[in-house]
């Protein structure tokens, strides 16, 4: 819930946002910027690209039964809003799981599809379909897709097995930790060795997934394998051999 209200905190602070500068990296040759809300920005094209938005996340739990508190997908859209604001990119593509279920965007509340609306005026949104959405969505701007080249990279949402060039995926939630003053913090991060990069869950109520689990093991050149973790005033880089855990 701390990292939830530091995002939020980070997200409605617009000054202090415009202070802390986003990370410069290139993968597969094409530049990028990590920025410390948890999106990806492709300057040279003037796309933004998030992951794992996740919304709806609290009603599915509801239809079935397990109550959670209903804010996440407000929260999410705050976020994504600030994020938005801060490149006013010309595509945003959303990498998958962007409802919690194959419902979610049929029953999103009227006050959400007006925000989201509002979000995509005058740029292409592009959804590309999840595990948890396959179907696409439903009443949204913008269009549905398994996948989507750009240049050199391919947008997907699952990372395909064994090293890959030129891919920007999500669906594993990259998280990393670190020993910091004494104290372990392990936050979520993305994940990249020049070749490909993992995105990290957008919606604030998504977890992580360590970075040495057995699904990461064979999906990067672990001795160029960076994870830039999103911290509380900025991004910290931090070489996996040097990763606790």
């Amino acid at each position: 819930m701390t990292e939830v209200m530091n995002r939020l905190a980070l997200a409605r602070d617009m000054n202090g946002l415009a202070a802390i500068p986003g990370v410069e990296t290139a993968i597969h040759g094409v530049a990028a910027v990590c920025d410390p809300l948890g999106a990806l920005y492709l300057p040279d094209a003037g796309i933004l690209v998030v992951s794992d938005l996740h919304l709806e996340k609290g009603a599915a739990f509801a239809r079935r039964g397990m109550m959670l508190p209903p804010y996440d997908t407000l929260a999410t859209l705050t976020v994504l809003a600030a994020v938005i604001s801060r490149y006013d990119p010309k595509l945003v593509v959303s990498l998958g799981d962007n409802f919690h279920d194959r419902v979610g965007s049929e029953h999103l509340p009227d006050a959400f599809r007006t925000l989201i609306v509002e979000m995509a005026r005058g740029r292409e949104w592009i959804w590309i379909n999840g595990n948890h959405d396959p179907d696409g969505t439903v009443n949204l701007p913008g269009s549905c897709s398994d996948e989507l080249h750009y240049a050199s990279l391919t947008f997907r949402h699952e990372p395909r097995d064994g090293l890959q060039k030129g891919e920007i995926a999500g669906h594993l939630h990259p998280a990393a930790t670190v020993r910091r003053r004494e104290k372990s913090v392990r936050r979520p991060c993305f994940a990249t060795d020049g070749a490909r990069l993992l995105m990290p869950a957008f919606g604030v109520m998504s977890g992580g997934l360590d970075l040495g689990h057995k699904a990461m093991k064979d999906l990067f050149d672990k001795a160029s394998l960076i994870a830039h973790l999103l911290g509380r005033d900025r991004i910290y880089s931090v070489r996996f051999e040097n990763l606790r855990g």
